[in-house]
């Protein structure tokens, strides 16, 4: 985990991520290396929370298996064998690419490639399991990932400048000889350790499980609680609809009695 290279081939960049020189190796902080990695783990889950995908991308051989354990674990896509130009860039043309593989799969089931002439049953078949080899990690990827992940950022440079390109967060683990430049979270480790390799991507895929957590909470429908309705606005409306009682129609009850005598002179004059 904590071993670099040699002193020779080191990167200046990488200064800050070293705690010392023994011999002629260089040696990686750990403390920079679990700071970087809580920071991943923290962009992984607001990443995957969102609804976005992960790319795993590991294809120096300390790595390849690795990564296609960790992603099919996390339900997440892979590359592990080569970085085809333009995966990113040029999506739609690697989508044609996974479409011919189901057209000759299909042809494969149906019995309709073993009545091809046997030239051209070789030449299908062939072109089935390349295509199987570079694109069988990315092959139930719709649309672009959200983040991209990197065992040795020296080696998948065409991936990181692809991702940096269309604005797609990057993650990658780097050795002493790498450019932190490259990535926007840097994870300084041993890249050719693949004890360090599996520890870091188990991480990172757990990171991936919280995230798609929190997507399941968030559809999840809030059960609202049963609104009481008040009576006080409808007091306060029949209060609108009396009617207004005006200066006259407060006088005292002696004068109202006053105003009715005066109103029947015939009542006085005769009473009953």
């Amino acid at each position: 985990m904590h071993f670099g290279h040699a002193v020779s081939r080191w990167n200046p960049k990488m200064a800050p991520y070293i705690f010392a020189k023994r011999g002629n190796i260089h040696i990686i902080n750990i403390r920079k290396t679990l700071e970087g990695l809580l920071v991943a783990k923290q962009l992984l889950a607001e990443v995957v929370s969102s609804g976005k995908d992960v790319v795993f991308v590991g294809t120096k051989r300390q790595a390849q298996k690795a990564v296609e354990v960790i992603a099919e674990k996390c339900g997440m896509h892979y590359v592990s064998q080569r970085w085809l130009g333009g995966m990113l860039t040029n999506f739609r043309t690697v989508r044609s690419r996974l479409q011919r593989l189901e057209q000759l799969e299909a042809m494969t089931e149906d019995g309709s490639l073993d009545s091809e002439s046997k030239k051209q049953a070789s030449r299908l078949k062939r072109e089935m399991r390349k295509i199987k080899a570079n694109l069988q990690g990315v092959r139930n990827m719709s649309r672009l990932p959200g983040a991209v992940v990197v065992i040795d950022a020296k080696k998948e440079y065409l991936a990181l400048r692809e991702a940096k390109k269309l604005g797609i967060v990057t993650i990658g683990l780097l050795d002493t000889d790498s450019d932190p430049d490259t990535v926007d979270v840097a994870i300084p480790a041993n890249d050719d350790s693949i004890r360090a390799v599996d520890l870091i991507l188990n991480e990172l895929s757990d990171a991936v499980a919280i995230g798609k957590t929190m997507v399941t909470v968030r559809q999840e429908p809030a059960h609202k609680p049963r609104r009481v309705r008040s009576k006080r606005p409808a007091l306060a409306r029949a209060g609108e609809n009396k009617p207004e009682i005006t200066a006259a129609d407060e006088q005292s009850p002696t004068q109202n009695t006053e105003s009715v005598s005066q109103s029947n002179p015939i009542e006085q004059q005769n009473p009953t």
